[in-house]
């Protein structure tokens, strides 16, 4: 439960515990002469009386009666004196530590240095990376899940930079001290005394089982009868199930139910009742009995008060202690002592030792807090933590098998702590070698996997769930081996290799109960009923992966223990081998005149599996014994003579066999379980222990063996010995209809056959098979990988197989290979291929998929085209073999191979030979490029020796033997060239004999005369000069083809416009149809006469307008008298530009909303996608999608991108998020403003102010007679008085102008936004509808102006067509509303708003002019006020109206910002010469001063003031332009539509405003100078001036998203310090509000809450919650653990968006798994800060949920 309702819990403290002296209790424990009895006598008494006060004992943990009463007289006994003098002088007397120490909390930042960390484990915390050399290294940022310490200043965690300059020894150096020495040895004996006493103490008390009786010494004198019903953690039931158990079990309320379980799973342990023992039994009994879909029930005991008081007590003594040590080296060294010392039990009787052994016994919260107590003492300690990680490793089976068994994550266990010692390099090698560590690790880990088949393999065939549950705990011990193996031996001893050998013999055990496991046998006939288990043994292999590797660099390290490990190794194979035949017969293979004895044995028919690490460790240990050159310096100590080829290669190569039959779709009736397999057989992941290594062991045997025998097992494991052993057989074969299936099978496996040859000759980048370097190795796959296409850095490393360090080696050799592009606003920095390292492609690359090798192909042919080159592929020239294996190259001279060659190429000669694929003749062209590529360097090589040994050339250039007289290899190739069927392989044939006729003539020079350079070149230029000729021929082909096409497009173009010249004729003539709804009839007026209102406003004859709908593609004339057309648009409400978030609106119901204040808390955007249709149209549309969500809702879950029940659907074009159409109208003003304009027009404004005075005295009186009957008139004397003048007009008939469907869109929209705005009912009658349409018209248009400074665009120039067309239909649409609301309510509206400017002593009381923002009430009284003038018939025109009332509102703010938004004055900016406009506002400012009498600082700058005044007011100029041009449509001047000089001055001509703005005051004098004294005595305006009341400032500034750190680091350790508000505890999602800068618990039910008025509703997250307080229901966080940016619209919509931190390669790290450095990228924050700004996140995630279901299924409301 939260901590707010836990204190409430608390009863009243008994007095007598403050009057407590802790001092005299101390005393009286140094004269005790048996102090463990007095200690425990104490602890009796005051215990149980201290935290058995209240329903939940935990929650004193920190109470400072505890440290008084309990915790007091221990520190004054270890101090002997007051402990606030006694701590301070240990502290000052310990010598500070070069260990930093500083234990992690969960989600702090740590850092790993990629170059001189020793392994990815040392970390440092975030003040000691600053201090440090490593800020400057290629490091890695991680968070912590708690628990680990930073290793700054451990020399065995670096390689350098060991220290931080806060915890640099210096000069002093670190030589070994005692730490006791700096204690008396009083303290000392004191200090041991109370410790052991302590330390037992808790101890005895955690582990104590029995539920109700204490310790000897601990029983209270009064027991009572008081229990708690504890409920324990486990991690197998959910959240929603111990909820619901508990509010059936102790009938509590829900939030109490949440409140007890975030409380059990962050403790471990709750009381849910407290009461006598029946009560609490009975609420046991309930617990028990609801498992839900468990089998396994809650743990929960019923125990007394007074043993959980003891335990709740002795977690608060273990945390003293950690605390306690802190201040001393030496106190920590005494309790290192006394938890370490055996007791008289024996052997696992220390206190240590019986905490470790009962770890999964204890709950959580006790767990967390003894491992803390071990981190800051036994592992500070060197001397300690060497002895602790022996008693560690002595238990360590025993410890494992209790974490197996428990159901707690690792976190919590003991053993996690492995971590703490295993990754220390002379500890792990001290107990591997005195304590065989690695030994125990693999015999407890075989120990769990017992379910074995009859030959002693691992089966997880039928694999129970609760053995997968145990098989994945097990996992962990696969962690400490490979802990243990980071640091290799720096000198071998006999000691080390005897101990390391015996480990690496168990490990070879496991190796050989892995060998061969999961074997799958091919279905036949029938498809497989069930997909056997496959991912268990595959997820052994993947965490093994490093372990093999390691254990193989250990042995490279040292010459006899390769050695050895090679026997043992090959030792066990034969063993797996043994009974080699297994069954199968023997049989003779011949071929070429060779034959071969070997097995009969079908991969197709027999079983075969695809693990087989002995087989591989053995590959890589032969691989090792090349590459360190032991198997050529000791060859008399190596088995190499007694090795059996056939033995070798026999089981990998039935894998490769596997792969290439399952690719040819042979096994497909095993299902997707062998697929899968194969998969990861060649995934990056699996690949270098498992397919390399086959590959290599491949290469091994057939170096050994005569390569005709090796190839002849090859043809026959692949099943095609017939086919290529016997003439005319795949002519027969292929004939017969019955094989046409078989026959394609063939062709995949003959392409398979082949390409294996290619890798086992070709690949020798693995250093020992090829003279390479690793770097090299690395060099190449990126090559490969970025000829496919250009790539991400995230994406390149994940192609690349790690270490154990989770390094590719990728930046050692990137530079060299690839160029960086970095990334724009959107995507990610790219790697580009160097042009000069495309030669080294080849197109058989062993790790490409087919996929792959076709896209690497298509790329490099595309790059060669370009580059005007010809496009063959040539093999790449290899590096030369190792010694060891150097006999490899003579497979491509072999006999059997050139038969293979010869049959491919007479397939393809002969039509009706046998079916053969061009894949399979690549690849004979490939193979016999690669050999002529070997001929080649070896001739180079042996050229002085004049060696023969490979001569290819000669061998392709004799016939063949069989059938006689059959054509050579070099004939057959020379036909192929000029075959028309052949084209795309004609450029490879050609490279082929272009070389084979180099070497041919390199071989008829003598060796004295070799082939000159310039010979060379020669032949070069002459076969490059026939190329040209032969693709410029092309070329010009191509090009006359491509004239020829254009010249007949372009007749049929001529044509068709004959023909049809009279529909072209009315195309031109017809009007501008185009989307935009506003015309433009700026080339019709001179942009001097351009005035957007008043008497002289510019005449403008509105164009005839035709849109489209959208859905059925109808032409609409937008009339008055047509079916409404409508404009998909969506309705929300906003704070974007609040300026006060708390301002929220209490009672929506009774909320006026008639004037806005100038802080915008709250306004109502309407935005649109600019897309039409017919009213009728959308009502359809709609409907349908009602419907259709209406039977989606039966079937599955409701859509989430959009809510059919508030209204929403998804614009039937673009797919936009929409709520509300708006109506498009003509402009109401040209319909309702034609009445003639006379002289009188322009009098003045104090003539105009009396005459609407008249008409709202006219209003109340004709208002009042309609209120009354007519009785009530009758009888009333003051209305016998009363008389409307003669010009008031009391029939209105304007209403009827609209059609009917227009009436009703209008009614529509204005209901939406009335609903929206105020999250009401919708209610047509409610009087507040037409001032929310007001509203959302001029919100709109104040956040359209600022996006536009903000982007510094001009005015009207750069809006695109959307908000063009969404501007323009709301102004008129807003103007039109009044025709559709109650005209009584519209003018009773008009009243009140000028009532704020204008006094009316019948008019309800206004606010004053700083408490309401200008624009909006301009909007307002514009738009009211044709609903008052249409009942005066001789007063003054709507224009005149429009400009009087603007120039009131102008004033209004003119006054406004004088009042409020002066800054201090700045002589240095001045100008000397004073304007007239500057005498004029600094006369009126002194009248407002005048007016306030002096409230307002004196101003002696008039340019200061004028300045101020024209920056604060050109916002509302800015917005009034943008509304007049809409409202009445006139074109603004050309000069508003650029950027430009006098900018101010023609937006002032255009508003019809004089460029001196104080011109306003003295030109209307006699109006305005009471107006101005009214709106200055208002008491209101006093606080303001006082500043008791904070006034808005103009201009206002543009919100924004808060400022972010540069560096992201910064932030996680800003949210490390972050606690829940509610449980106080670390948060496990700190979520960062981008608006507001708040900190949220996200994804918590600590934090779940109702919102605002909907407390029928279900809880919330807190992320939810905020947004509707923040952002009105739209909110944009930053996960900041997850690195991931959350957007949120309303309760059920969300998604996530790529946060604005890159690392140095442009690309996010979303869930930061990548851990490399992270920095703010301006660019992309401003875009997203843009995208709220817009109003688009609601669209965002729109567009997000559709592109992405998966979306749909999280549940937003709970973030």
């Amino acid at each position: 439960m939260a901590a707010d309702t836990e204190r409430q819990e608390i009863s009243v403290i008994d007095s007598s515990l403050l009057e407590f002296c802790p001092k005299d209790v101390a005393m009286m424990w140094l004269q005790a002469t048996d102090l463990p009895k007095e200690v425990y006598k104490h602890l009796a008494y005051y215990v149980p009386k201290i935290y058995c006060t209240g329903p939940n004992p935990s929650i004193l943990d920190d109470n400072l009666i505890v440290q008084h009463v309990l915790l007091g007289p221990l520190e004054w006994y270890l101090c002997g004196e007051d402990p606030g003098l006694g701590f301070p002088k240990l502290e000052q007397a310990n010598k500070s530590s070069d260990l930093c120490g500083r234990v992690f909390k969960v989600g702090e930042p740590t850092y790993s240095c990629r170059d001189c960390a020793v392994d990815p484990t040392c970390v440092l915390c975030m003040d000691c990376f600053l201090g440090s050399i490593h800020q400057g290294h290629r490091y890695r940022m991680t968070t912590s899940g708690g628990g680990g310490f930073c290793d700054c200043g451990d020399a065995e965690a670096w390689r350098k930079g060991i220290h931080c300059q806060k915890h640099d020894p210096g000069m002093s150096g670190t030589a070994e001290e005692d730490p006791l020495s700096h204690l008396s040895e009083d303290m000392i004996a004191r200090t041991y005394n109370i410790v052991a006493i302590m330390f037992k103490y808790a101890v005895d008390m955690l582990i104590w089982e029995k539920e109700s009786e204490l310790p000897l010494g601990l029983e209270p004198l009064d027991k009572g009868d008081t229990y708690y019903c504890m409920l324990f953690n486990d991690e197998v039931h959910t959240y929603e199930q111990v909820i619901l158990t508990l509010k059936k079990a102790v009938n509590c309320t829900h939030k109490e139910a949440v409140g007890y379980a975030t409380a059990v799973d962050r403790e471990g342990r709750r009381a849910v009742r407290c009461g006598d023992y029946q009560f609490c039994e009975q609420a046991k009994s309930v617990i028990m009995r609801t498992p839900g879909r468990q089998t396994k029930p809650l743990k929960v005991q019923v125990m007394h008060s007074s043993v959980v008081a003891h335990q709740c007590f002795s977690l608060r003594l273990l945390t003293w202690l950690s605390q306690v040590i802190g201040y001393s080296d030496g106190l920590r060294r005494i309790v290192c002592q006394v938890g370490l010392q055996e007791g008289q039990e024996g052997e696992n009787s220390s206190l240590v030792d019986t905490l470790m052994l009962n770890d999964s016994k204890l709950w959580k919260g006790a767990r967390n807090v003894y491992h803390q107590l071990f981190m800051s003492s036994l592992l500070m300690d060197m001397k300690y933590k060497k002895l602790f990680a022996v008693r560690f490793t002595e238990n360590y089976e025993r410890l494992q098998n209790d974490f197996v068994n428990d159901d707690h994550d690792r976190e919590f266990s003991v053993t996690d702590l492995s971590l703490q010692m295993f990754t220390v390099p002379s500890l792990a090698r001290m107990l591997v070698m005195d304590h065989d560590l690695m030994s125990i690790i693999i015999r407890t880990f075989m120990d769990h996997l017992k379910c074995k088949d009859a030959h002693g393999r691992f089966q997880f065939e039928r694999y129970t769930t609760a053995q997968a549950f145990k098989f994945r705990r097990v996992q962990s011990l696969i962690g400490d081996l490979k802990y243990i193996l980071i640091s290799k031996p720096p000198e071998w001893t006999d000691k080390s290799r005897q101990k390391f050998l015996e480990g690496f013999e168990n490990f070879l055990e496991l190796l050989k109960c892995m060998q061969g496991m999961d074997p799958v046998t091919r279905q036949v006939g029938q498809h497989i009923e069930m997909e056997p288990e496959w991912e268990a043994a595959f997820t052994l292999q993947m965490k093994l992966t490093h372990v093999i590797s390691m254990i193989q660099e250990w042995c490279a390290s040292d010459e006899l223990v390769l050695i050895e490990a090679y026997k043992k190794c090959l030792n066990v194979l034969i063993q797996c081998h043994s009974g080699f035949a297994d069954g199968e017969q023997p049989i003779t293979l011949s071929m070429c005149g060779h034959s071969v004895d070997t097995i009969r044995y079908c991969v197709s028919q027999e079983k075969v599996s695809i693990h087989l690490p002995v087989s591989r460790l053995l590959a890589g240990l032969h691989a090792l014994l090349s590459k360190t050159e032991v198997a050529y310096k000791y060859p008399e100590l190596l088995p190499l003579s007694e090795l059996s080829p056939p033995m070798l290669i026999e089981h990998p190569l039935r894998c490769l066999v596997l792969s290439a039959q399952v690719h040819a779709g042979m096994w497909r009736r095993n299902g997707f379980s062998l697929v899968n397999q194969v998969y990861y057989y060649h995934n990056v992941k699996c690949r270098v222990e498992m397919f390399d290594k086959d590959l290599t062991m491949l290469q091994a045997g057939a170096s050994m063996m005569d390569p005709n025998h090796f190839l002849m097992i090859l043809l026959s494991r692949f099943e095609l010995y017939q086919l290529f052993s016997i003439p005319e057989y795949g002519k027969k074969f292929a004939a017969e209809a019955a094989n046409k299936d078989i026959v394609q099978q063939n062709n995949i496996l003959i392409e398979e056959m082949l390409h294996l040859i290619i890798m086992i000759v070709g690949e020798r980048f693995v250093p020992g098979v090829g003279q390479v370097s690793a770097a090299d190795e690395i060099e190449r796959e990126i090559i490969h990988q970025l000829c496919i296409r250009p790539m991400a850095h995230s994406e390149l490393v994940k192609t690349l197989p790690e270490d154990e360090n989770k390094e590719t080696g990728m930046e050692n050799v990137i530079e060299r290979v690839a160029s960086f592009k970095k990334p724009g606003l959107t995507g990610k920095g790219l790697y580009v291929l160097k042009p000069d390292c495309a030669k080294r492609f080849s197109l058989y690359f062993h790790h490409y998929s087919r996929a792959e090798q076709s896209k690497a192909e298509e790329g490099q042919r595309k790059l060669k085209r370009q580059n005007s080159s010809d496009t063959a592929l040539p093999p790449p020239v290899p590096p030369p073999f190792c010694t060891l294996f150097a006999s490899l190259v003579n497979i491509l001279q072999s006999d059997v191979l050139l038969s293979i060659l010869r049959t491919v190429l007479q397939w393809a000669l002969e039509p009706n030979s046998y079916a053969w694929s061009e894949s399979m003749l690549q690849r004979v062209l490939h193979l016999i490029g690669m050999a002529l590529q070997e001929e080649n360097q070896q001739m180079e090589i042996n050229y002085e020796e004049n060696g023969e040994s490979f001569n290819f050339t000669q061998k392709v250039s004799r016939p063949g033997d069989a059938p006689e007289n059959s054509p050579s290899i070099l004939t057959m190739l020379e036909t192929l060239q000029n075959t028309p069927s052949l084209e795309a392989h004609k450029e490879m044939i050609k490279w082929i004999l272009k070389t084979f006729n180099t070497i041919k003539k390199l071989r008829e020079r003598s060796p004295t005369s070799p082939l000159t350079e310039m010979d060379r070149n020669l032949m070069e230029e002459n076969c490059t000069f026939k190329d040209k000729v032969e693709r410029k021929r092309k070329a010009e082909i191509a090009r006359l083809r491509r004239e020829k096409i254009m010249a007949q497009m372009s007749e049929m173009q001529r044509h068709f416009i004959n023909e049809n010249k009279e529909l072209f004729q009315q195309t031109l003539e017809e009007p501008d149809t185009s989307t935009s709804l506003l015309t433009d009839a700026s080339s019709a007026v001179s942009n001097a006469a351009l005035v957007a209102l008043g008497p002289d406003q510019t005449k403008v004859t509105e164009k005839r307008q035709v849109v489209i709908c959208i859905l059925c593609q109808e032409e609409q004339d937008i009339k008055v008298d047509t079916r409404a057309m409508v404009l998909s648009s969506f309705v929300q409400r906003s704070t974007v530009m609040s300026k006060n978030r708390k301002r929220i609106i209490q009672d929506p119901e009774n909320y006026d909303p008639l004037f806005m204040h100038p802080d915008l808390a709250y306004g109502t955007h309407t935005g649109s996608c600019g897309h039409t249709m017919h009213a009728q149209c959308w009502q359809r549309y709609f409907e349908a999608v009602l419907l259709k969500e209406q039977r989606r809702q039966h079937r599955t879950r409701g859509h989430t991108s959009y809510d059919v029940e508030h209204g929403e659907f998804l614009c039937p074009l673009c797919e936009c998020i929409s709520n509300a159409v708006v109506p498009l109208v003509p402009s109401p003003r040209i319909l309702f403003s034609s009445d003639s304009q006379n002289s009188s027009e322009h009098s003045s404004l104090s003539r105009w102010l009396r005459s609407v005075s008249q008409l709202i005295t006219s209003l109340h009186i004709f208002h009042e007679k309609n209120n009354k009957s007519d009785n009530q008139l009758a009888n009333s004397p003051e209305s016998k008085d009363v008389q409307l003048p003669d010009n008031f007009k009391t029939d209105i008939n304007f209403k009827s102008i609209y059609s009917d469907s227009i009436k009703e869109m209008l009614t529509i929209f204005g209901l939406v936004v009335y609903k929206v705005g105020l999250k009401v009912n919708p209610n047509e009658q409610d009087p507040r509808v037409p001032i929310l349409c007001w509203g959302t018209c001029a919100y709109t248009i104040q956040s359209i102006e600022q996006t536009l400074v903000d982007e510094d665009k001009p005015l009207f120039s750069h809006l695109p067509c959307r908000q063009e067309d969404c501007l323009a239909s709301l102004t008129r649409f807003s103007a039109a509303h009044w025709t559709v609301s109650p005209l009584p309510v519209v003018q009773k509206h008009f009243v009140r708003l000028l009532a704020a400017l204008v006094p009316d002593e019948k008019a309800e009381k206004s606010p004053c002019i700083l408490d309401i923002d200008m624009f909006h009430l301009l909007v307002s009284l514009i738009l009211a006020f044709p609903a008052v003038h249409c009942q005066d018939i001789l007063g003054f025109s709507v224009h005149t109206g429009d400009l009087y009332l603007f120039h009131l509102v102008t004033m209004a703010h003119i006054v406004q910002i004088l009042l409020t938004s002066l800054p201090e004055e700045n002589t240095m900016d001045q100008e000397i010469s004073s304007t007239e406009e500057e005498v004029a506002v600094a006369a009126l400012y002194n009248i407002l001063r005048r007016h306030t009498k002096s409230a307002l600082k004196e101003r002696s700058s008039g340019w200061h003031l004028w300045h101020n005044l024209k920056a604060g007011i050109l916002p509302f100029l800015r917005c009034s332009a943008l509304f007049f041009h809409y409202l009445s449509g006139v074109p603004p001047p050309a000069e508003l539509r650029v950027h430009g000089p006098n900018h101010f001055e023609h937006l002032c001509r255009y508003l019809s405003l004089p460029t001196n703005l104080i011109d306003l005051f003295r030109i209307n004098s006699d109006a305005t100078d009471p107006l101005i004294q009214r709106w200055c005595t208002i008491t209101e305006i006093d606080s303001y001036l006082k500043n008791e009341n904070i006034a808005i400032s103009y201009p206002r500034e543009l919100n924004r998203l808060i400022e972010l750190p540069n560096d992201y680091s910064a932030l996680i350790n800003q949210a490390s310090a972050f606690l829940c508000p509610k449980s106080g505890d670390k948060s496990r999602t700190p979520t960062l509000c981008l608006v507001c800068g708040a900190t949220l618990c996200s994804q918590s039910y600590c934090c779940q809450t109702k919102l605002e008025g909907d407390d029928a509703g279900e809880d919330v997250g807190a992320c939810t919650a905020h947004s509707f307080i923040c952002g009105a229901g739209v909110g944009i966080f930053l996960r900041v653990r997850e690195c991931q940016i959350l957007l949120l619209a309303g309760k059920t919509k969300g998604c996530f968006y790529p946060p604005p931190y890159l690392d140095d390669y442009g690309e996010t790290d979303q869930g930061l798994r990548r851990g490399n450095p992270l920095h703010l990228c301006r660019e992309r924050y401003k875009k997203l800060e843009k995208l709220w700004q817009q109003h688009s996140i609601t669209e965002e995630i729109g567009h997000a949920q559709e592109a992405n279901q998966t979306l749909a299924g999280i549940d937003w409301q709970q973030l």
